[in-house]
């Protein structure tokens, strides 16, 4: 059974972008829906190309600079990281002429980690990130979603009601548009093709993996770490490769928007603070198949429950800002006594505190790590916010507040 197309927040980030920059390209991992997006966007003359099909890769790779002058403009190139160098051919045609909206690009690798990418396109192309479906996507409300901000959020009337095991079914469902789309794909097959595809197209086209097995057992390893900080020797010692190898992995997965690394707060400061970056996968659904959830229940009552919310939580506030085209400056704190504060926002100066707490009665002292935090000159430190299970919106005093998850 197919349901209705889901309505992508990104939406009118892209055609903003196309009518101020010569190329828009919108970057995500496989299957997060870039090329359905463009598609449904698509203004009238413009051409869709798809570098899937043999034939047209096989044009591009032999003539570049050919391939786009057959193809004319406006034009929409999907799969661009299969063919590096067209976006070399495309800075000399955008400096032909400089008019807006000539170029749309997908890739399955992000731009800034693309090799050759930055300094060929520099100030000719608007770009944006796509992530499998947020929250308020699936339920209707892609259009109108904002994103978090914490002094915003608590002006609202009310909660979008959701108690913990639909949660968790969210969490363990994930957001890949077509378990939404065909309503009776199970995760099993899903995930299954998912995985292989993945492995013999993007990994392959990244890297050389003489192992698939052990490059199976290293993703699952880092499944079974996500929100944790990244020790690449404990990666390495699970799927019995090197350090090393651990790393580029690592980089493979970040490369084709698999995992997110958060870093960790830092200041100029004499305290200790925590100096490795924390690893989340961007799609919780995924993680939890690779970890071996079958059930949304086994998740909820499982030893992964916390750091999986955890991971969730990430993904929603990551997703409500790029989403609309911002890339949030996030964080996370830990001192050297162990103090920790889930995730740190920063903006126009001002510091949030972010915790996340499977509870539906928090308290202000869930925040107190906050109060160990050393500040940069001329930084605010915000009231702190817990993240919760509540279904409302909860005071805890000195002008903290505890949201429902499903308000972000």
């Amino acid at each position: 059974m197919m349901n209705k197309d889901i309505a992508r927040t990104m939406a009118a980030k892209v055609q903003e972008l196309s009518r101020n920059f010569p190329c828009v390209m919108v970057t995500g991992a496989r299957q997060v829906g870039k090329s359905t997006l463009l598609r449904s966007l698509l203004p009238e003359g413009m051409r869709y190309v798809t570098l899937d099909d043999e034939r047209a890769l096989a044009r591009a790779q032999e003539d570049p600079i050919g391939f786009l002058e057959e193809c004319g403009s406006p034009l929409c190139i999907d799969e661009v990281q299969y063919e590096p160098r067209l976006l070399r051919a495309i800075k000399l045609r955008v400096d032909e002429t400089g008019d807006s909206g000539q170029y749309w690009l997908t890739g399955s690798q992000r731009f800034h980690l693309m090799k050759g990418a930055c300094e060929s396109q520099a100030g000719r192309i608007g770009l944006v990130e796509l992530y499998s479906l947020s929250q308020s996507e699936v339920a209707g409300r892609g259009g109108s979603a904002e994103p978090f901000y914490p002094e915003e959020i608590k002006k609202r009337l009310s909660a979008p009601s959701c108690d913990i095991s639909e949660l968790y079914e969210r969490i363990w469902r994930g957001g890949y548009p077509r378990l939404y789309r065909y309503a009776d794909t199970t995760q099993e097959d899903y995930f299954s093709a998912y995985l292989h595809t993945y492995i013999t197209q993007d990994v392959r086209a990244l890297t050389q993996v003489g192992d698939t097995s052990a490059f199976m057992r290293f993703m699952r390893s880092v499944a079974a770490r996500s929100g944790q900080q990244l020790v690449y020797a404990d990666l390495a010692r699970d799927a019995d490769v090197s350090p090393n190898t651990a790393k580029n992995w690592l980089s493979v997965l970040e490369t084709s928007g698999v995992v997110d690394i958060l870093p960790p707060y830092y200041v100029n400061t004499s305290k200790r603070l925590a100096k490795s970056p924390k690893v989340y996968f961007a799609d919780t659904g995924f993680c939890s198949w690779l970890g071996g959830w079958d059930t949304p229940r086994s998740l909820m009552y499982g030893a992964m429950a916390g750091p999986m919310l955890e991971t969730w939580v990430y993904g929603q506030l990551r997703r409500s800002f790029v989403n609309r085209g911002i890339r949030p400056r996030l964080s996370y704190y830990r001192s050297g006594n162990g103090a920790e504060i889930d995730f740190v926002l920063e903006m126009n100066g001002k510091l949030y505190p972010l915790e996340v707490k499977r509870s539906s009665s928090p308290k202000l002292t869930d925040l107190r790590a906050a109060e160990t935090m050393p500040l940069p000159p001329g930084a605010e430190l915000q009231p702190g916010v817990v993240l919760c299970t509540a279904t409302e919106i909860l005071p805890l005093g000195k002008g903290s507040y505890a949201y429902p998850i499903s308000m972000i």
